[in-house]
Protein backbone atom coordinates (compact mmCIF):
# COMPACT_ATOMS: atom_id res chain seq x y z
CA UNK A 1 0.00 0.00 0.00
CA UNK A 2 1.40 3.42 -0.91
CA UNK A 3 1.99 6.18 1.62
CA UNK A 4 -0.62 8.30 -0.13
CA UNK A 5 -3.24 5.57 0.32
CA UNK A 6 -2.32 5.07 3.99
CA UNK A 7 -2.73 8.77 4.63
CA UNK A 8 -5.93 9.12 2.63
CA UNK A 9 -7.56 6.13 4.36
CA UNK A 10 -6.59 7.31 7.85
CA UNK A 11 -4.29 4.38 8.58
CA UNK A 12 -1.25 6.47 9.54
CA UNK A 13 -0.31 7.13 13.18
CA UNK A 14 0.46 10.55 14.65
CA UNK A 15 2.92 11.25 17.46
CA UNK A 16 3.27 14.69 19.06
CA UNK A 17 5.83 15.75 21.64
CA UNK A 18 6.10 19.07 23.44
CA UNK A 19 9.82 19.36 24.12
CA UNK A 20 11.71 22.13 25.84
CA UNK A 21 12.58 24.05 22.68
CA UNK A 22 10.47 22.43 19.95
CA UNK A 23 7.00 20.99 19.58
CA UNK A 24 7.37 18.13 17.12
CA UNK A 25 4.87 16.04 15.17
CA UNK A 26 5.72 12.75 13.46
CA UNK A 27 3.55 10.67 11.13
CA UNK A 28 4.35 6.97 10.69
CA UNK A 29 2.87 4.23 8.54
CA UNK A 30 1.65 0.73 9.38
CA UNK A 31 5.34 -0.13 9.56
CA UNK A 32 6.24 2.36 12.33
CA UNK A 33 9.85 2.63 11.17
CA UNK A 34 8.55 4.40 8.06
CA UNK A 35 8.33 8.12 8.87
CA UNK A 36 5.90 9.65 6.39
CA UNK A 37 5.94 13.31 7.43
CA UNK A 38 7.16 15.62 10.18
CA UNK A 39 6.39 19.09 11.47
CA UNK A 40 7.80 21.28 14.21
CA UNK A 41 7.42 24.60 16.00
CA UNK A 42 10.12 26.33 18.04
CA UNK A 43 9.30 27.80 21.42
CA UNK A 44 11.04 28.80 24.64
CA UNK A 45 10.21 28.78 28.31
CA UNK A 46 10.19 32.11 30.16
CA UNK A 47 11.41 33.05 33.61
CA UNK A 48 8.48 35.06 34.96
CA UNK A 49 8.56 36.29 38.57
CA UNK A 50 11.17 33.64 39.33
CA UNK A 51 9.16 30.79 37.79
CA UNK A 52 10.10 28.87 34.63
CA UNK A 53 6.88 28.59 32.64
CA UNK A 54 5.15 28.28 29.27
CA UNK A 55 1.82 30.01 28.59
CA UNK A 56 -1.05 27.67 27.72
CA UNK A 57 -1.93 29.89 24.76
CA UNK A 58 1.60 29.17 23.50
CA UNK A 59 0.95 25.44 23.96
CA UNK A 60 -2.00 25.51 21.57
CA UNK A 61 -0.47 27.93 19.10
CA UNK A 62 2.62 25.71 18.95
CA UNK A 63 0.64 22.50 18.58
CA UNK A 64 -1.40 23.98 15.75
CA UNK A 65 1.75 25.24 14.03
CA UNK A 66 3.53 21.86 14.29
CA UNK A 67 0.44 20.00 13.07
CA UNK A 68 -0.02 22.36 10.13
CA UNK A 69 3.65 21.89 9.20
CA UNK A 70 3.19 18.11 9.27
CA UNK A 71 0.10 18.36 7.04
CA UNK A 72 2.04 20.51 4.58
CA UNK A 73 4.95 18.04 4.60
CA UNK A 74 2.63 15.09 3.97
CA UNK A 75 0.97 16.91 1.07
CA UNK A 76 4.35 17.88 -0.41
CA UNK A 77 5.81 14.37 -0.09
CA UNK A 78 2.81 12.21 -0.92
CA UNK A 79 0.14 14.42 -2.46
CA UNK A 80 -2.27 13.69 0.42
CA UNK A 81 -3.07 15.67 3.57
CA UNK A 82 -4.18 13.58 6.59
CA UNK A 83 -7.67 14.24 7.92
CA UNK A 84 -7.93 11.22 10.22
CA UNK A 85 -5.55 8.81 11.95
CA UNK A 86 -5.49 5.22 13.13
CA UNK A 87 -4.05 6.34 16.47
CA UNK A 88 -2.54 9.41 18.15
CA UNK A 89 -0.13 9.84 21.04
CA UNK A 90 0.91 12.91 23.05
CA UNK A 91 4.14 13.26 24.96
CA UNK A 92 5.74 16.20 26.76
CA UNK A 93 8.33 17.24 29.28
CA UNK A 94 7.87 15.19 32.44
CA UNK A 95 6.92 16.43 35.88
CA UNK A 96 6.01 19.99 36.74
CA UNK A 97 2.72 21.35 38.01
CA UNK A 98 -0.53 22.22 36.26
CA UNK A 99 -3.30 22.75 38.81
CA UNK A 100 -6.98 23.32 37.96
CA UNK A 101 -10.08 24.20 39.96
CA UNK A 102 -13.56 22.68 39.84
CA UNK A 103 -14.38 24.75 36.73
CA UNK A 104 -11.25 23.40 35.00
CA UNK A 105 -9.57 26.81 35.16
CA UNK A 106 -5.79 26.99 35.55
CA UNK A 107 -5.02 28.32 39.02
CA UNK A 108 -1.36 29.40 38.65
CA UNK A 109 0.98 29.55 35.66
CA UNK A 110 2.45 26.18 34.61
CA UNK A 111 5.46 25.40 36.79
CA UNK A 112 7.89 23.34 34.73
CA UNK A 113 10.43 20.68 35.64
CA UNK A 114 13.11 23.38 35.55
CA UNK A 115 12.03 25.10 38.76
CA UNK A 116 14.13 24.34 41.84
CA UNK A 117 12.04 26.20 44.42
CA UNK A 118 10.63 23.05 46.04
CA UNK A 119 13.60 21.94 48.16
CA UNK A 120 11.76 22.10 51.50
CA UNK A 121 8.81 20.07 50.20
CA UNK A 122 11.00 17.50 48.45
CA UNK A 123 13.09 16.96 51.59
CA UNK A 124 10.01 16.59 53.81
CA UNK A 125 8.34 14.13 51.44
CA UNK A 126 11.51 12.10 50.98
CA UNK A 127 11.66 11.67 54.73
CA UNK A 128 7.95 10.86 54.96
CA UNK A 129 7.87 8.24 52.19
CA UNK A 130 11.37 6.79 52.46
CA UNK A 131 11.90 7.23 48.70
CA UNK A 132 13.60 10.08 46.87
CA UNK A 133 11.17 12.81 45.82
CA UNK A 134 12.96 15.11 43.34
CA UNK A 135 12.38 18.84 43.28
CA UNK A 136 10.65 18.75 39.89
CA UNK A 137 8.01 16.10 40.71
CA UNK A 138 4.39 17.26 40.72
CA UNK A 139 3.86 16.27 44.33
CA UNK A 140 6.85 18.39 45.39
CA UNK A 141 5.31 21.43 43.66
CA UNK A 142 1.91 20.82 45.23
CA UNK A 143 3.33 20.29 48.70
CA UNK A 144 5.56 23.36 48.44
CA UNK A 145 2.44 25.39 47.65
CA UNK A 146 0.85 23.92 50.80
CA UNK A 147 3.94 24.79 52.89
CA UNK A 148 3.99 28.30 51.43
CA UNK A 149 0.32 28.81 52.26
CA UNK A 150 -0.44 29.79 48.66
CA UNK A 151 -4.00 30.98 48.26
CA UNK A 152 -4.78 28.74 45.28
CA UNK A 153 -4.28 25.52 47.26
CA UNK A 154 -7.83 25.48 48.63
CA UNK A 155 -9.21 25.46 45.09
CA UNK A 156 -7.09 22.64 43.62
CA UNK A 157 -9.23 19.81 42.23
CA UNK A 158 -7.02 18.35 39.48
CA UNK A 159 -3.25 18.22 39.01
CA UNK A 160 -1.53 16.89 35.90
CA UNK A 161 1.54 17.11 33.69
CA UNK A 162 1.81 18.92 30.36
CA UNK A 163 1.23 15.68 28.40
CA UNK A 164 -1.74 14.88 30.61
CA UNK A 165 -3.20 18.35 30.08
CA UNK A 166 -2.97 18.22 26.28
CA UNK A 167 -4.38 14.68 26.21
CA UNK A 168 -7.27 15.75 28.46
CA UNK A 169 -8.18 18.65 26.20
CA UNK A 170 -8.01 16.49 23.05
CA UNK A 171 -9.91 13.47 24.42
CA UNK A 172 -11.75 14.53 27.56
CA UNK A 173 -9.89 11.79 29.50
CA UNK A 174 -7.89 12.59 32.65
CA UNK A 175 -5.32 9.83 32.22
CA UNK A 176 -1.55 9.34 32.14
CA UNK A 177 0.80 6.62 31.04
CA UNK A 178 2.52 4.89 33.91
CA UNK A 179 5.90 6.42 33.02
CA UNK A 180 4.67 10.01 33.21
CA UNK A 181 2.54 9.26 36.28
CA UNK A 182 5.61 7.96 38.10
CA UNK A 183 6.99 11.51 37.97
CA UNK A 184 3.91 12.91 39.68
CA UNK A 185 3.77 10.64 42.74
CA UNK A 186 5.42 7.31 43.67
CA UNK A 187 3.70 4.30 42.12
CA UNK A 188 3.23 0.81 43.54
CA UNK A 189 5.58 -2.12 42.95
CA UNK A 190 3.40 -3.51 40.15
CA UNK A 191 3.41 -0.18 38.28
CA UNK A 192 -0.39 -0.24 38.21
CA UNK A 193 -1.36 2.75 40.37
CA UNK A 194 -0.06 5.33 42.83
CA UNK A 195 1.25 3.80 46.05
CA UNK A 196 -1.82 3.57 48.33
CA UNK A 197 0.16 3.66 51.56
CA UNK A 198 1.97 6.82 50.56
CA UNK A 199 -1.29 8.43 49.44
CA UNK A 200 -2.70 7.79 52.90
CA UNK A 201 0.45 9.15 54.53
CA UNK A 202 0.22 12.32 52.49
CA UNK A 203 -3.45 12.92 53.24
CA UNK A 204 -2.72 12.48 56.94
CA UNK A 205 0.23 14.88 56.75
CA UNK A 206 -1.79 17.71 55.16
CA UNK A 207 -4.93 17.16 57.24
CA UNK A 208 -5.97 20.54 58.55
CA UNK A 209 -4.29 22.43 55.69
CA UNK A 210 -6.12 24.33 52.98
CA UNK A 211 -5.90 21.31 50.66
CA UNK A 212 -9.52 20.19 50.62
CA UNK A 213 -9.51 17.14 48.32
CA UNK A 214 -7.89 13.73 48.96
CA UNK A 215 -4.80 13.48 46.79
CA UNK A 216 -5.88 10.43 44.79
CA UNK A 217 -8.97 12.28 43.55
CA UNK A 218 -6.73 15.07 42.22
CA UNK A 219 -4.46 12.82 40.17
CA UNK A 220 -5.01 11.37 36.68
CA UNK A 221 -5.77 7.68 36.27
CA UNK A 222 -2.85 5.46 35.24
CA UNK A 223 -2.79 3.31 32.11
CA UNK A 224 -0.02 0.99 30.83
CA UNK A 225 1.47 0.99 27.35
CA UNK A 226 -0.90 -0.59 24.85
CA UNK A 227 -4.09 0.53 26.60
CA UNK A 228 -6.63 2.73 24.82
CA UNK A 229 -6.83 6.11 26.55
CA UNK A 230 -9.81 7.67 24.83
CA UNK A 231 -10.42 9.07 21.37
CA UNK A 232 -10.11 12.42 19.62
CA UNK A 233 -13.24 14.47 20.26
CA UNK A 234 -14.72 17.04 17.90
CA UNK A 235 -13.57 19.76 20.30
CA UNK A 236 -10.09 18.26 20.39
CA UNK A 237 -9.89 18.06 16.61
CA UNK A 238 -10.78 21.75 16.37
CA UNK A 239 -8.08 22.61 18.93
CA UNK A 240 -5.40 20.76 16.98
CA UNK A 241 -6.57 21.82 13.52
CA UNK A 242 -8.58 25.07 13.42
CA UNK A 243 -9.11 24.65 9.64
CA UNK A 244 -11.76 22.00 10.40
CA UNK A 245 -10.23 19.37 8.12
CA UNK A 246 -9.23 17.00 10.94
CA UNK A 247 -11.95 14.49 11.80
CA UNK A 248 -12.58 13.12 15.33
CA UNK A 249 -12.45 9.47 16.31
CA UNK A 250 -8.78 8.42 16.36
CA UNK A 251 -7.88 6.31 19.41
CA UNK A 252 -5.18 7.58 21.76
CA UNK A 253 -2.43 5.73 23.59
CA UNK A 254 -1.77 6.84 27.19
CA UNK A 255 0.09 10.17 27.25
CA UNK A 256 3.73 9.85 28.26
CA UNK A 257 6.67 11.93 29.38
CA UNK A 258 9.78 12.54 27.33
CA UNK A 259 11.72 10.06 29.45
CA UNK A 260 9.33 7.27 28.48
CA UNK A 261 9.34 8.16 24.80
CA UNK A 262 13.13 8.31 24.87
CA UNK A 263 13.26 4.77 26.23
CA UNK A 264 10.88 3.59 23.52
CA UNK A 265 12.75 5.42 20.74
CA UNK A 266 16.00 3.72 21.78
CA UNK A 267 14.52 0.27 22.53
CA UNK A 268 15.50 0.56 26.19
CA UNK A 269 12.39 -0.71 27.99
CA UNK A 270 13.48 -4.19 29.16
CA UNK A 271 15.38 -4.79 32.44
CA UNK A 272 19.11 -4.29 31.97
CA UNK A 273 18.79 -1.74 29.17
CA UNK A 274 19.45 1.99 29.37
CA UNK A 275 19.52 5.22 27.43
CA UNK A 276 20.68 8.83 27.53
CA UNK A 277 18.56 11.68 26.18
CA UNK A 278 20.34 14.98 25.48
CA UNK A 279 18.40 18.18 24.93
CA UNK A 280 17.68 21.24 27.07
CA UNK A 281 17.96 18.82 29.96
CA UNK A 282 19.99 15.63 29.92
CA UNK A 283 19.06 12.41 31.65
CA UNK A 284 19.97 8.76 31.79
CA UNK A 285 17.50 5.92 32.34
CA UNK A 286 18.52 2.42 33.43
CA UNK A 287 15.78 -0.22 33.66
CA UNK A 288 16.41 -2.08 36.92
CA UNK A 289 16.62 -5.83 37.29
CA UNK A 290 16.30 -5.49 41.08
CA UNK A 291 15.38 -2.69 43.52
CA UNK A 292 17.99 -0.18 44.66
CA UNK A 293 19.42 -0.89 48.11
CA UNK A 294 19.25 2.69 49.41
CA UNK A 295 17.59 6.04 48.82
CA UNK A 296 19.79 8.39 46.80
CA UNK A 297 19.07 12.06 46.13
CA UNK A 298 20.80 11.70 42.74
CA UNK A 299 18.45 8.94 41.58
CA UNK A 300 14.73 9.05 40.82
CA UNK A 301 12.89 5.75 40.73
CA UNK A 302 10.35 6.08 37.93
CA UNK A 303 8.92 3.57 35.46
CA UNK A 304 8.93 2.55 31.83
CA UNK A 305 5.66 2.99 29.91
CA UNK A 306 5.06 -0.69 30.66
CA UNK A 307 5.59 -0.23 34.43
CA UNK A 308 9.11 -1.64 35.00
CA UNK A 309 11.15 0.30 37.62
CA UNK A 310 13.80 2.65 36.27
CA UNK A 311 16.66 4.50 37.93
CA UNK A 312 16.77 7.98 36.43
CA UNK A 313 19.64 10.46 36.66
CA UNK A 314 18.14 13.79 35.61
CA UNK A 315 20.11 17.00 35.09
CA UNK A 316 18.23 20.24 34.53
CA UNK A 317 20.88 21.58 32.16
CA UNK A 318 21.86 19.93 28.90
CA UNK A 319 22.68 21.51 25.56
CA UNK A 320 21.36 25.07 25.95
CA UNK A 321 24.73 26.63 26.78
CA UNK A 322 26.46 24.69 24.00
CA UNK A 323 23.76 25.95 21.61
CA UNK A 324 24.36 29.53 22.74
CA UNK A 325 28.07 29.23 21.92
CA UNK A 326 27.29 27.70 18.53
CA UNK A 327 25.13 30.77 17.94
CA UNK A 328 28.09 33.03 18.80
CA UNK A 329 30.28 31.28 16.25
CA UNK A 330 27.52 31.40 13.63
CA UNK A 331 27.27 35.16 14.14
CA UNK A 332 31.03 35.49 13.63
CA UNK A 333 30.68 33.53 10.39
CA UNK A 334 27.98 35.99 9.26
CA UNK A 335 30.29 38.92 9.99
CA UNK A 336 32.95 37.39 7.76
CA UNK A 337 30.46 37.24 4.91
CA UNK A 338 30.22 33.43 5.05
CA UNK A 339 27.00 32.58 6.92
CA UNK A 340 26.51 28.98 7.96
CA UNK A 341 23.41 27.03 8.99
CA UNK A 342 23.04 25.48 12.41
CA UNK A 343 23.57 21.84 11.39
CA UNK A 344 26.81 22.63 9.57
CA UNK A 345 28.02 24.79 12.47
CA UNK A 346 27.44 21.94 14.90
CA UNK A 347 29.19 19.49 12.58
CA UNK A 348 32.32 21.62 12.21
CA UNK A 349 32.53 22.64 15.86
CA UNK A 350 31.91 19.14 17.22
CA UNK A 351 34.55 17.69 14.91
CA UNK A 352 36.94 20.38 16.15
CA UNK A 353 36.36 19.12 19.71
CA UNK A 354 38.04 15.84 18.78
CA UNK A 355 41.29 17.77 18.18
CA UNK A 356 41.24 19.13 21.74
CA UNK A 357 43.31 17.71 24.58
CA UNK A 358 41.76 14.67 26.24
CA UNK A 359 41.20 16.72 29.42
CA UNK A 360 40.23 19.87 27.46
CA UNK A 361 43.60 21.42 28.27
CA UNK A 362 42.61 23.20 31.47
CA UNK A 363 39.42 24.77 30.04
CA UNK A 364 36.20 24.08 31.95
CA UNK A 365 32.65 24.80 30.83
CA UNK A 366 29.75 25.04 33.28
CA UNK A 367 26.45 24.76 31.42
CA UNK A 368 24.06 25.63 34.26
CA UNK A 369 21.51 28.06 32.83
CA UNK A 370 19.07 26.98 35.57
CA UNK A 371 19.55 25.47 39.02
CA UNK A 372 21.07 21.99 39.20
CA UNK A 373 20.16 19.78 42.20
CA UNK A 374 22.80 17.13 41.46
CA UNK A 375 25.49 19.82 41.69
CA UNK A 376 23.77 21.49 44.66
CA UNK A 377 23.23 24.72 42.69
CA UNK A 378 20.07 26.67 43.48
CA UNK A 379 20.37 28.79 40.33
CA UNK A 380 22.34 28.77 37.10
CA UNK A 381 25.42 30.84 36.25
CA UNK A 382 26.95 29.57 32.98
CA UNK A 383 30.73 29.95 33.04
CA UNK A 384 33.85 29.14 31.09
CA UNK A 385 36.82 28.94 33.42
CA UNK A 386 40.44 28.15 32.69
CA UNK A 387 43.72 27.97 34.52
CA UNK A 388 46.44 30.49 33.63
CA UNK A 389 48.60 27.83 32.00
CA UNK A 390 45.73 26.38 29.94
CA UNK A 391 45.73 26.48 26.15
CA UNK A 392 42.72 28.52 25.08
CA UNK A 393 42.04 27.04 21.66
CA UNK A 394 38.83 26.44 19.76
CA UNK A 395 39.37 22.68 20.01
CA UNK A 396 39.84 22.74 23.79
CA UNK A 397 36.91 25.11 24.24
CA UNK A 398 34.60 22.91 22.19
CA UNK A 399 35.70 19.75 24.00
CA UNK A 400 35.11 21.51 27.33
CA UNK A 401 31.63 22.61 26.21
CA UNK A 402 30.67 19.04 25.21
CA UNK A 403 32.20 17.64 28.42
CA UNK A 404 30.16 20.26 30.29
CA UNK A 405 26.94 18.78 28.85
CA UNK A 406 27.87 15.38 30.32
CA UNK A 407 29.60 16.39 33.57
CA UNK A 408 26.73 16.50 36.07
CA UNK A 409 25.22 13.40 34.44
CA UNK A 410 28.49 11.60 35.16
CA UNK A 411 28.37 12.76 38.80
CA UNK A 412 24.92 11.22 39.16
CA UNK A 413 25.86 8.01 37.38
CA UNK A 414 28.55 7.33 39.97
CA UNK A 415 25.75 6.57 42.41
CA UNK A 416 24.41 3.81 40.16
CA UNK A 417 27.90 2.34 39.93
CA UNK A 418 28.14 2.37 43.74
CA UNK A 419 24.83 0.44 43.85
CA UNK A 420 26.43 -2.28 41.75
CA UNK A 421 24.33 -1.53 38.67
CA UNK A 422 26.35 -2.50 35.61
CA UNK A 423 25.90 -0.84 32.23
CA UNK A 424 26.64 -3.02 29.25
CA UNK A 425 25.37 -0.51 26.69
CA UNK A 426 23.71 2.90 26.78
CA UNK A 427 21.68 4.01 23.78
CA UNK A 428 21.82 7.76 23.14
CA UNK A 429 19.44 10.03 21.27
CA UNK A 430 18.85 13.71 20.63
CA UNK A 431 20.01 16.24 18.07
CA UNK A 432 23.49 16.42 19.64
CA UNK A 433 24.20 12.98 18.16
CA UNK A 434 23.42 13.93 14.55
CA UNK A 435 27.13 14.53 13.91
CA UNK A 436 28.37 10.96 13.74
CA UNK A 437 30.87 9.78 16.30
CA UNK A 438 31.67 12.97 18.24
CA UNK A 439 29.22 13.44 21.12
CA UNK A 440 28.81 9.65 21.13
CA UNK A 441 32.55 9.11 21.66
CA UNK A 442 32.78 11.74 24.40
CA UNK A 443 29.68 10.39 26.17
CA UNK A 444 31.26 6.93 26.14
CA UNK A 445 34.26 8.48 27.90
CA UNK A 446 32.03 10.25 30.44
CA UNK A 447 30.12 7.04 31.27
CA UNK A 448 33.08 4.68 30.74
CA UNK A 449 30.64 2.42 28.91
CA UNK A 450 29.78 1.64 25.29
CA UNK A 451 27.29 4.04 23.72
CA UNK A 452 25.02 3.13 20.82
CA UNK A 453 23.37 5.60 18.47
CA UNK A 454 20.66 4.34 16.14
CA UNK A 455 19.89 5.71 12.71
CA UNK A 456 16.68 7.11 14.22
CA UNK A 457 18.49 8.81 17.13
CA UNK A 458 17.64 12.35 16.07
CA UNK A 459 13.92 11.56 15.51
CA UNK A 460 13.41 11.86 19.26
CA UNK A 461 10.32 11.63 21.40
CA UNK A 462 7.74 12.46 18.72
CA UNK A 463 8.74 9.22 17.01
CA UNK A 464 8.79 7.44 20.39
CA UNK A 465 5.20 8.42 21.18
CA UNK A 466 4.20 7.50 17.61
CA UNK A 467 5.59 4.02 18.34
CA UNK A 468 3.49 3.84 21.53
CA UNK A 469 0.40 4.92 19.59
CA UNK A 470 1.20 2.24 16.97
CA UNK A 471 1.48 -0.30 19.79
CA UNK A 472 -1.99 0.68 21.03
CA UNK A 473 -3.38 0.35 17.51
CA UNK A 474 -1.77 -3.08 17.17
CA UNK A 475 -3.14 -4.22 20.53
CA UNK A 476 -6.61 -3.11 19.42
CA UNK A 477 -6.45 -5.34 16.33
CA UNK A 478 -4.14 -8.21 17.33
CA UNK A 479 -3.41 -10.53 20.24
CA UNK A 480 -0.28 -8.45 20.71
CA UNK A 481 2.97 -9.07 22.54
CA UNK A 482 4.21 -6.90 25.39
CA UNK A 483 5.96 -3.60 24.64
CA UNK A 484 9.51 -4.96 24.68
CA UNK A 485 8.59 -7.79 22.31
CA UNK A 486 6.69 -5.43 20.04
CA UNK A 487 9.62 -3.06 19.74
CA UNK A 488 12.09 -5.88 19.19
CA UNK A 489 10.03 -7.65 16.53
CA UNK A 490 8.28 -4.78 14.73
CA UNK A 491 10.64 -1.82 15.05
CA UNK A 492 14.24 -2.69 15.88
CA UNK A 493 14.66 -6.13 14.34
CA UNK A 494 16.79 -4.63 11.57
CA UNK A 495 19.42 -3.32 14.01
CA UNK A 496 20.87 -0.10 12.63
CA UNK A 497 22.69 1.03 15.80
CA UNK A 498 26.35 2.07 15.75
CA UNK A 499 28.18 1.32 19.00
CA UNK A 500 31.30 3.14 20.18
CA UNK A 501 33.39 1.71 23.03
CA UNK A 502 35.11 4.13 25.43
CA UNK A 503 38.63 5.10 24.39
CA UNK A 504 41.02 4.70 27.38
CA UNK A 505 42.72 8.03 26.65
CA UNK A 506 39.36 9.82 26.51
CA UNK A 507 38.25 8.14 29.76
CA UNK A 508 41.43 9.25 31.54
CA UNK A 509 41.05 12.75 30.12
CA UNK A 510 37.40 13.08 31.16
CA UNK A 511 38.19 11.72 34.64
CA UNK A 512 40.83 14.42 35.09
CA UNK A 513 38.46 17.05 33.71
CA UNK A 514 35.63 15.98 36.02
CA UNK A 515 37.78 16.12 39.16
CA UNK A 516 38.68 19.76 38.48
CA UNK A 517 35.15 20.53 37.28
CA UNK A 518 33.67 19.29 40.55
CA UNK A 519 36.12 21.35 42.60
CA UNK A 520 35.28 24.41 40.50
CA UNK A 521 31.54 24.23 41.25
CA UNK A 522 32.25 26.47 44.22
CA UNK A 523 32.89 29.29 41.72
CA UNK A 524 29.26 29.01 40.59
CA UNK A 525 27.95 29.05 44.15
CA UNK A 526 29.80 32.29 44.79
CA UNK A 527 28.60 33.72 41.47
CA UNK A 528 24.98 33.05 42.49
CA UNK A 529 25.48 35.31 45.50
CA UNK A 530 27.54 37.92 43.65
CA UNK A 531 25.53 38.17 40.41
CA UNK A 532 21.74 38.29 40.95
CA UNK A 533 19.83 36.78 38.06
CA UNK A 534 17.22 38.62 36.02
CA UNK A 535 13.70 37.38 36.77
CA UNK A 536 12.21 38.37 33.42
CA UNK A 537 13.29 35.97 30.67
CA UNK A 538 15.55 33.08 29.83
CA UNK A 539 18.76 33.68 27.89
CA UNK A 540 18.28 32.72 24.27
CA UNK A 541 19.50 29.45 22.85
CA UNK A 542 17.97 26.26 21.54
CA UNK A 543 19.08 22.70 21.81
CA UNK A 544 20.59 21.13 18.74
Amino acid sequence: MTAATLIAEGRAVLGIELGSTRIKACLVGENPTNVLAVGSHEWQNELVDGVWTYGLDDVWAGLQSAFAALVDDARARHGEAPTQFAAIGVSAMMHGYLAFDERDELLVPFRTWRNTSTAAAAAELTGLFGVNIPLRWSIAHLHQAVLNGESHVADVRFVTTLAGYVHWRLTGERALGVGDASGMFPIDAEGADYDPGMLAQYDATVAGSALATPLRRMLPSILPAGATAGALTAEGAALLDPTGALQPGAVFCPPEGDAGTGMVATNAVAPGTGNVSAGTSIFAMVVLAKPLQRVHPELDVVATPAGHPVAMVHCNNGTSELAAWVGVFRRFAELTGSPIDADEAYRLLLLEALDGAADAGGVFAYNQVAGEPIADLSEGRPLIVRTPESELSLANTMRALVYGVFATLSLGMRTLHDEGVTIDLMQAHGGLFRTAGVAQRLLAAALDAPVGVAESASEGGAWGIALLASFTAARDTEDGADLADYLESRVFSHGGSTVVAPDPADVAGFTAYLAQYEAGLEIQRRAIDALPASRSAEPQGASS
